[in-house]
């Protein structure tokens, strides 16, 4: 099994940049509450030997059975709907063994899984793809899930996901006619849900997503929904250029006057922008654009069109759900629950991208060439003979 592994092809910049960013994420978690901090660096070893494990299980035995993977999606899926916790008016997760048990969000697990599925399914049917039949058998596929997700209710990684699978599909060569249609659908519906939100008309979303959108719209005139996102903005402009350190007891502090609620998860970056200033923010933010970048760079040499695909599936989670984190704690877009990737307090989240992580590397070990030497001529001194 390891006959193709490289090990000069360990992508090492990839594992310092998700160590690092944990590391980070584990100090400001503990200054927001430092009750979590344990319970998340029990959550980076565990997601070490994670990534280890599926580092070194070669990603084609696992994409054999692609199917099984999007079978237990949607069966966890399901599972949560009938028997999962309520939080926040939402149900998106599952208890097992009790109050002392193991709590976990299966749509967090189910990111990884259909990238593996669709990573071999799109594989599969890469000549095919621009088919009619293919086109409708691919989005009932996408949509079963999706509506799982959105049914929690949870429109936000309900949309993420679909961004995943959708670059995953313009990755495989699906019709750009095709996508402008989508496009052309999906702009104008979000647009005029938006003009009737802040008009005060009626909407199409449930009762808690149209307050979260009004209170980004109206902060004026929803007062108790927007704070979140006011003190947010006011805890990073505080930081100022170095920010007030971490553990900080300064009574200035939004963080210490307890006026963000949700600062050691969705809000982390508010708490890293208060303590760490806008040195550590861009450190953060750098950490996790290189992490993405790796994440594309061995997608480039992968050795088949899953690996390809993995990849970038992997890449797109990372980058679309730190920007729209960000984006959200610095009010240019409404509130939307979703975690800043290694940094937000969850061992769900932080376990299964560290799977993500150890799937790539993976890819990387088994590149059809040395993307570490790259420019260098093929042939027997650089590559075994392999040409």
């Amino acid at each position: 099994m390891f006959r193709n592994y490289r090990l000069k092809n360990l992508n090492i910049r990839l594992i310092i940049a998700c160590v690092a960013l944990t590391i980070v994420g584990i100090l400001v978690i503990g200054s927001a509450n430092k009750n979590y901090q344990n319970k998340q660096i029990i959550g980076m070893v565990l997601g070490l030997i994670i990534m280890t494990i599926f580092a070194l299980i070669d990603y084609q035995f696992l994409l054999q059975y692609y199917y099984v993977f999007y079978i237990l999606t949607i069966i966890l899926l399901l599972m949560v709907l009938v028997l999962g916790d309520n939080s926040h008016g939402a149900v998106r997760w599952l208890q097992i063994g009790g109050d002392n048990g193991i709590r976990f969000q299966p749509s967090e697990i189910g990111k990884i899984f259909l990238c593996m599925f669709f990573a071999k399914y799109l594989m599969n049917h890469e000549e095919d793809i621009n088919k009619p039949k293919r086109i409708l058998i691919t989005f009932i596929l996408m949509m079963i899930p999706l509506a799982l997700i959105l049914k929690e209710p949870d429109l936000s990684t309900t949309i993420v996901t679909f961004l995943v699978l959708s670059f995953m599909l313009i990755a495989v060569g699906f019709s750009g006619k095709i996508i402008a249609i989508i496009l052309g659908i999906s702009v104008p519906l979000i647009t005029f849900t938006l003009v009737s939100l802040y008009r005060g008309g009626s909407s199409i979303l449930t009762g808690y997503q149209d307050t979260r959108i009004m209170a980004w719209l109206h902060p004026e005139k929803y007062p108790d929904d927007a704070r979140q996102q006011q003190n947010s903005m006011m805890a990073i402009g505080s930081g100022q250029f170095f920010g007030k350190g971490l553990y900080n007891e300064s009574a200035t502090s939004v963080k210490n006057g307890n006026y963000i609620s949700e600062a050691h998860t969705d809000f982390i970056f508010a708490v890293a922008g208060e303590e760490l200033g806008f040195i550590g923010s861009i450190i953060i933010i750098v950490l996790l654009c290189i992490i993405a970048y790796e994440c594309v760079k061995v997608s480039k040499k992968a050795k088949d069109t899953s690996g390809r695909l993995l990849c970038i599936g992997i890449a797109s989670i990372i980058s679309i759900q730190s920007f729209v984190n960000i984006c959200v704690v610095t009010g240019i877009m409404p509130n939307t629950g979703l975690p800043l990737p290694f940094v937000s307090y969850g061992l769900t989240s932080l376990v299964t991208l560290y799977v993500g992580i150890g799937l790539v590397l993976n890819i990387g070990l088994q590149a059809k060439k040395n993307y570490l030497d790259e420019g260098k001529p093929l042939g027997s001194r650089y590559y075994g003979g392999e040409i």
